[in-house]
């Protein structure tokens, strides 16, 4: 079996690694690395339940060779939570009811990290096409759409207060400001 070094950062922390070619990211992170919030649904890239952030962008990560990760960064639903805190994502889908059996959630707080970054302030209508490639059969997605709009109200909050108080922005794990300005200009000719 042919094998390759890898070094990438995964939540943060830094791993070197030596992986089969033919391991999958999913497998790298749920075997080698224990981060089991990565569920395998279909291994075919259509429930979602896999999603975690590659370099800031959502992928399914049974699609994605654990070979092509030198060098970059991967963020899964254990590295939102920061300083024992839970991310105000997870807290509003906590607080609005949005988890129930639990399998999908992972897979939805990424792609709804990757959502706010796209449009920290979303109308249901962008929740409802940037969520559908995430497959729920618990909730009926308008709770998981309520939660995102609260996380959105939490997080504007936290800036405010932290303006009124001459305090620096607070920073929220896998929140990028300037995600959209960069997505734009990688794609602009």
């Amino acid at each position: 079996m042919q094998t390759a070094d890898i070094r990438v950062t995964v939540n943060g922390v830094p791993y070197e690694k030596i992986v089969p070619c033919n391991q999958t990211l999913l497998r790298f992170l749920r075997e080698d690395l224990f981060l089991t919030s990565v569920k395998e649904g279909c291994d075919e890239g259509e429930c979602g339940a896999c999603t975690v952030l590659l370099d800031g962008r959502p992928v399914n990560s049974c699609l994605v060779l654990a070979v092509e990760l030198d060098g970059r960064e991967v963020l899964t639903a254990e590295g939102l939570a920061e300083d024992g805190r839970l991310h105000p994502l997870q807290e509003a889908f906590i607080e609005a009811g949005a988890v129930q059996c639990g399998y999908c959630t992972p897979g939805m707080l990424i792609s709804g990290i990757a959502l706010l970054n796209l449009y920290p302030h979303p109308t249901r209508e962008q929740i409802r096409k940037e969520m559908e490639g995430n497959i729920c059969r618990c909730t009926g997605y308008t709770r998981i759409a309520d939660a995102v709009l609260l996380a959105v109200e939490k997080m504007d909050a936290a800036r405010a207060e932290a303006r009124v108080k001459g305090l620096p922005e607070p920073e929220f794990r896998g929140i990028d400001s300037r995600f959209s300005e960069k997505w734009n200009s990688q794609y602009q000719s």
